[in-house]
């Protein structure tokens, strides 16, 4: 049985894992980092700590295995992370000598990330990441883990969520346009959009 809840904060450590072991399109991309928290430090973990309250987990006997993280406001959100995240890391990853590509690829996100794309911002301001284990996969949780979000996202007067989905992710693109609509490819990414 697979539990829905909200975000905890002992559930950060399987944030950075599930990020990590969804990191390659979908794939487990454990084989391409030599630091297990670099995908995470950008894609999930600051969610569960700048805006927790925006995290929901799907839990099963196993233990924590999927999740969707977001924010309301993607402008304040990118503020927050350059006044309250990145710094810190900046300073852990000010070496990369020695650190695989993928990690190479990541560090520079984080010494220069990138803040939203003004033409999905204005008509859609929210914005989510949903990783699942495969073996939650197939079972509509990944649904009702949207639908948890879009719920709260609407009562909090929200008008519209956008994602990117790695253009590589063929499972991920069937998913998101079932319910978003395709905004077109932009920087490896295909990125949808939801009025709300």
């Amino acid at each position: 049985m697979v539990t829905l809840r909200a975000y905890r904060p002992d559930d950060l450590d399987a944030l950075y894992s599930i990020c990590l072991r969804t990191g390659d399109a979908g794939k487990d991309a454990s084989p391409l980092h030599n630091d297990p928290q670099l995908v995470g430090h950008i894609y999930a973990a600051p969610y569960g700590v700048l805006e927790p309250e925006h995290v929901f987990v799907a839990e099963d006997a196993e233990g924590v295995a999927g999740y969707v993280v977001g924010t309301h406001d993607s402008e304040r959100f990118s503020d927050r992370l350059d006044a309250e995240w990145w710094p810190k890391l900046r300073t852990i990853y000010a070496d990369a000598e020695g650190m695989s590509a993928a990690d190479r690829e990541r560090i520079a996100t984080i010494m220069a990330p990138h803040r939203a794309l003004p033409h999905l911002v204005g008509p859609y301001p929210a914005h989510i990441h949903m990783n699942l284990l495969p073996r939650l996969r197939g079972q509509r949780i990944g649904t009702k883990l949207l639908d948890l979000w879009v719920e709260q996202a609407r009562a909090a007067g929200v008008k519209g969520i956008h994602l990117g989905a790695s253009a590589g992710n063929a499972g991920g693109i069937a998913f998101w346009s079932k319910s978003f609509k395709e905004l077109g490819p932009y920087g490896g990414a295909v990125w949808f959009g939801m009025s709300l």
